[in-house]
Protein backbone atom coordinates (compact mmCIF):
# COMPACT_ATOMS: atom_id res chain seq x y z
CA UNK A 1 0.00 0.00 0.00
CA UNK A 2 1.16 3.46 -0.74
CA UNK A 3 0.92 6.40 1.26
CA UNK A 4 2.01 10.09 0.30
CA UNK A 5 1.47 13.32 1.56
CA UNK A 6 0.59 14.62 -1.75
CA UNK A 7 -3.03 14.79 -3.30
CA UNK A 8 -1.55 13.47 -6.40
CA UNK A 9 0.72 10.43 -7.32
CA UNK A 10 2.88 10.99 -10.24
CA UNK A 11 1.98 9.32 -13.47
CA UNK A 12 -1.17 7.55 -11.93
CA UNK A 13 -4.87 8.68 -12.45
CA UNK A 14 -6.99 8.15 -9.56
CA UNK A 15 -10.08 7.44 -8.12
CA UNK A 16 -11.00 9.05 -4.62
CA UNK A 17 -12.68 6.10 -2.14
CA UNK A 18 -12.91 8.39 0.64
CA UNK A 19 -11.67 9.28 4.12
CA UNK A 20 -9.76 6.30 5.85
CA UNK A 21 -8.72 6.82 9.25
CA UNK A 22 -6.48 4.63 12.36
CA UNK A 23 -5.56 5.85 15.57
CA UNK A 24 -5.17 4.36 18.94
CA UNK A 25 -4.97 5.81 22.74
CA UNK A 26 -1.44 5.34 24.31
CA UNK A 27 -0.90 5.43 28.06
CA UNK A 28 1.77 6.58 29.97
CA UNK A 29 3.87 3.63 32.45
CA UNK A 30 3.97 5.74 36.13
CA UNK A 31 7.28 3.50 36.27
CA UNK A 32 8.33 5.39 33.22
CA UNK A 33 7.18 8.58 33.68
CA UNK A 34 8.82 9.25 37.23
CA UNK A 35 12.52 8.43 35.71
CA UNK A 36 11.49 10.46 32.63
CA UNK A 37 10.51 13.62 35.19
CA UNK A 38 14.17 13.33 36.56
CA UNK A 39 15.40 13.44 32.93
CA UNK A 40 13.58 16.84 32.78
CA UNK A 41 15.94 18.08 34.90
CA UNK A 42 18.97 17.42 33.26
CA UNK A 43 17.61 17.99 29.68
CA UNK A 44 17.51 15.95 26.56
CA UNK A 45 15.70 13.23 24.55
CA UNK A 46 12.40 11.48 26.30
CA UNK A 47 13.79 8.52 24.95
CA UNK A 48 10.70 6.01 26.25
CA UNK A 49 8.45 8.67 25.57
CA UNK A 50 9.98 8.64 21.74
CA UNK A 51 9.40 4.92 21.46
CA UNK A 52 6.13 5.16 22.83
CA UNK A 53 4.85 7.24 20.37
CA UNK A 54 6.52 6.08 17.15
CA UNK A 55 4.83 2.90 17.90
CA UNK A 56 1.46 4.15 18.26
CA UNK A 57 2.22 6.35 15.25
CA UNK A 58 3.00 2.44 13.40
CA UNK A 59 -0.34 1.12 15.10
CA UNK A 60 -2.53 4.24 13.68
CA UNK A 61 -0.80 3.57 10.10
CA UNK A 62 -1.60 -0.25 10.47
CA UNK A 63 -5.67 0.38 10.66
CA UNK A 64 -5.36 3.37 8.51
CA UNK A 65 -4.12 1.18 5.93
CA UNK A 66 -6.27 -1.98 7.47
CA UNK A 67 -9.38 0.18 6.39
CA UNK A 68 -7.87 1.65 2.90
CA UNK A 69 -7.82 -1.93 2.00
CA UNK A 70 -11.43 -3.29 2.88
CA UNK A 71 -12.28 -0.32 0.73
CA UNK A 72 -10.30 -1.48 -2.21
CA UNK A 73 -7.82 0.61 -2.74
CA UNK A 74 -4.28 0.76 -3.83
CA UNK A 75 -2.92 3.96 -1.95
CA UNK A 76 -3.52 6.54 0.51
CA UNK A 77 -2.89 9.92 -0.68
CA UNK A 78 -2.89 13.38 1.60
CA UNK A 79 -2.02 11.33 4.82
CA UNK A 80 -1.71 13.29 8.02
CA UNK A 81 -0.88 12.07 11.58
CA UNK A 82 -2.31 14.30 14.69
CA UNK A 83 -2.08 13.42 18.52
CA UNK A 84 -3.94 15.22 21.42
CA UNK A 85 -4.29 14.25 25.26
CA UNK A 86 -7.65 12.25 26.21
CA UNK A 87 -7.15 12.58 29.51
CA UNK A 88 -3.57 13.16 32.30
CA UNK A 89 -1.04 10.50 31.12
CA UNK A 90 -3.30 9.43 27.72
CA UNK A 91 -2.74 10.46 24.42
CA UNK A 92 -4.79 9.62 21.35
CA UNK A 93 -2.51 9.50 17.99
CA UNK A 94 -4.68 9.14 14.57
CA UNK A 95 -3.42 8.66 10.83
CA UNK A 96 -5.84 9.90 8.34
CA UNK A 97 -5.96 10.52 4.66
CA UNK A 98 -7.98 9.92 1.55
CA UNK A 99 -8.09 6.36 -0.06
CA UNK A 100 -7.59 5.97 -3.40
CA UNK A 101 -7.48 3.51 -6.35
CA UNK A 102 -5.61 3.64 -9.72
CA UNK A 103 -7.73 3.75 -12.77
Amino acid sequence: MLLVTTETITGKEIEMLGLVKGSTIQSKNIGRDITQGLKTLVGGELKSYTDMMNQARQIATERMIEEAQALGADAVVNVRYTSSSVMQGAAEVMAYGTAVKYR
